[in-house]
């Protein structure tokens, strides 16, 4: 397959798009992936994050061949050219999963073609445009973005809005294995043994809650790292762009984002998409737990989030403070004019 030829297409469709479609896809860049409470599995990657286990290739995922990697790196490309966010690739991946297997069928029910089986019939396209991989994908996107609150949908509820199958529940199966592509496609391998390092330093224990536990600590680990403006992923530090482009590190997300990727939950790399994911918020600082993630606002709305940190009780917090600063633990936040004046509430993504 002339993977390199798709993906200039693709880059070549997007360039084409409207402006009002462009401004559209800013707005939900922003937005969440949904999360996966799941255990992370040895063998299995990290759960709801997007990374590729050991014994995968850019070409080998699973029981999925060069032919189908090839469409999955056209869906991976189409989608990451037109900014839409992780979650909404991992949605495109489990559907076309789903209806072809990863495969660019010539047939299939009634009048069904192609990676998504989309049908002529109903308005997908001709049936040389929804056989042609890039054309498919991008349609595919195209409708994703007009389903209302798509990325507060679980990923295969998500999936069905848009292919609207008879048989619903198909597509959640292949949730972890989509992420497992993205991961291959993009080359980012799962770290090894969930992630941790092997380093002391200042650790909590707290035997009561074993998964805030393995947050704190996994944030505690870092403490030193330089702040970088959008850095840090599942696997730790990373390069930031804008003020703090060349500094290896973690924004305040980013370090969140790190820390519970350790015990499988994926969490937006955005404040406010935290804030909007995780939905009861904590209001009571009494209330508050280990683990918690505290959000702090400059105007008291979620409009004017700015800030997260690992809550580890009594009254700290680990958190990535701002450019040229570090990971550093704040104490006695609740005595702060800062941290308690802006504290908006918590929210608790599965600890």
């Amino acid at each position: 397959m002339a993977t390199t030829h798709n993906r200039a297409r693709a880059l070549r469709l997007m360039l084409g798009a409207p402006l009002a479609f462009g401004l559209a896809v800013l707005m939900f860049l922003i937005l969440a992936v949904v999360v996966d409470d799941d255990e992370a599995g040895a063998d299995d990657g990290i759960q709801g994050v997007a990374c590729a286990p050991s014994g995968t290739t850019a070409t080998s995922v699973g029981n999925y061949g060069p032919e189908q990697m090839g469409n999955a790196t056209i869906i991976v490309d189409v989608g990451t050219s037109r900014g839409i966010p992780d979650q909404g690739i991992v949605i495109a991946l489990m559907a076309a999963m789903t209806e072809s297997g990863l495969r660019n069928l010539d047939h299939g029910d009634r009048d069904s073609l192609g990676l998504f089986q989309m049908r002529p019939s109903q308005g997908w396209g001709t049936p040389a445009q929804v056989t042609d991989p890039v054309y498919a994908a991008n349609k595919f996107y195209d409708v994703l973005l007009t389903v209302p609150n798509w990325q507060s949908l679980a990923p295969g509820a998500a999936a069905q809005a848009v292919e609207r199958s008879a048989f619903p529940d198909r597509y959640n199966k292949h949730e972890q294995t989509a992420r497992q592509i993205l991961g291959a496609v993009r080359g980012v391998g799962c770290p090894a043994n969930g992630g941790l390092p092997a380093g002391g330093g200042q650790q909590v224990d707290l035997p009561a809650n074993p998964r805030a536990e393995t947050v704190i600590n996994a944030a505690l680990s870092q403490l030193g790292v330089p702040y970088a403006w959008a850095g840090g992923t599942a696997r730790g530090p990373s390069a930031g762009t804008g003020v703090d482009q060349g500094v290896v590190g973690f924004d305040c997300s980013g370090l969140v984002l790190y820390a519970y990727a350790q015990i499988g939950v994926a969490v937006p790399h955005q404040t406010q998409a935290i804030w909007t994911t995780f939905q009861p918020a904590i209001r009571d600082p009494t209330e508050v737990q280990p683990g918690d993630l505290i959000l702090l606002s400059r105007n008291g709305q979620p409009g004017g989030i700015h800030h997260v940190g690992i809550f580890m009780g009594d009254g700290k917090v680990v958190h990535a403070p701002q450019s040229g600063d570090v990971v550093k633990v704040v104490e006695d936040i609740w005595k702060s004019t800062y941290w308690s004046g802006e504290f908006i509430g918590a929210v608790r993504p599965g600890v």
